[in-house]
């Protein structure tokens, strides 16, 4: 039977503006793909992001370029073959993934491997301030057993120090967004390592990473802006500690889980991360993170309105998701 291929752009507000080092953003803008076979339909959500170059009408369009493709009914193995990773694609296999297990009645947890899929500890982020108006903020979400704080501007070591005060049972991942230098690094990292911070996320810039294979590092160090593949690992080993999935990186879940075996393989340790999107951007990732070291897939706890039905958090525990969501 003919599948139909759908996209969209929607928005999500944020109950707060969310800061990184490159900028502040108010609200969620995501794309959404839906592939079509009679009744039956499945989604995908994707977030575009400026720093890899990507545009809400660029990935509008790249999903719909694949629309006769998907009308010939092209799989999953077919759009890694013939798509770049990125948000489109992305967007595109979780609609496959979802459509699949609605046709099949085969769950997507159990397409992937996943027998029962467990309910997971995510971060919580906060995002970048002063040190005294981050500090209020992870004061307010000390409760929660692991945070992830935003920094990367030219001196963070009273952000470092205020933070970790006000959230002392808290486990702490300092995200710099490639933010930090040679200049900076070192004392960072051991203002890091002195208030037993968890693990540092890409400190310098992507392509200028090199430093880390010579600089003593008592924090571990995790990549994200190095790695979108597979294809990339064999050149950070001996510079990270572990590597952060993200779909949107990916390309999607089938490539997603593929970069996730060949890390293991050779060692990484292993986190799963998330753009700023709704519960139907983070339930496929719950699939490739059930054995990660460290989750961040907080993002419906950062926005003002979710999807119906969401995916179900209880504080900081987020539960796999219902089939009426995605799976």
């Amino acid at each position: 039977m003919k599948r139909d291929l759908f996209v969209e752009s929607e928005t999500f507000p944020l109950a707060a503006a969310f800061t990184i080092s490159r900028g502040s953003k108010t609200e969620a803008a995501v794309v959404t793909c839906t592939i079509a076979q009679g009744d039956v339909r499945g989604r995908g959500e994707c977030v575009p992001y400026a720093r890899y170059g990507e545009t809400l009408d660029g990935v509008r369009e790249a999903i719909r370029g694949w629309s006769e493709r998907a009308a010939e009914g092209a799989s999953r193995e077919d759009l890694l073959r013939e798509m770049q990773p990125g948000a489109a694609r992305n967007a595109i296999d979780c609609a496959l993934w979802d459509i699949e297990a609605k046709l099949s009645g085969v769950p997507a947890h159990v397409a992937a491997g996943i027998l029962r899929p467990s309910r997971l500890e995510t971060a919580y982020t906060i995002s970048l301030g002063e040190p005294d108006e981050m500090a209020a903020r992870a004061a307010a979400q000390a409760h929660r057993p692991l945070l992830k704080v935003k920094v990367g501007t030219g001196d963070d070591i009273a952000r470092i120090a205020a933070v970790a005060a006000a959230a002392p049972q808290s486990r702490i991942i300092l995200d710099a967004n490639e933010g930090w230098s040679e200049d900076n690094i070192r004392d960072h990292m051991l203002m890091a390592a002195r208030h037993r911070i968890a693990l540092i996320e890409q400190p310098l810039p992507a392509g200028r990473d090199g430093l880390l294979a010579r600089l003593p590092r008592p924090v571990p160090v995790c990549a994200d802006e190095s790695v979108h593949t597979e294809d990339e690992l064999d050149a950070l080993v001996g510079l990270y500690d572990a590597i952060n999935i993200k779909l949107d990186k990916t390309g999607g879940l089938t490539g997603a889980l593929s970069l996730h075996r060949r890390a293991r393989e050779l060692g990484f340790g292993v986190m799963v991360g998330c753009m700023v999107g709704s519960s139907l951007a983070m339930a496929p990732a719950i699939l490739v993170a059930q054995d990660a070291e460290f989750v961040d897939l907080d993002g419906p706890l950062l926005l003002a309105r979710d999807r119906e039905p969401p995916l179900a958090y209880e504080g900081s525990m987020v539960s796999p998701p219902a089939p009426a969501l995605w799976g």
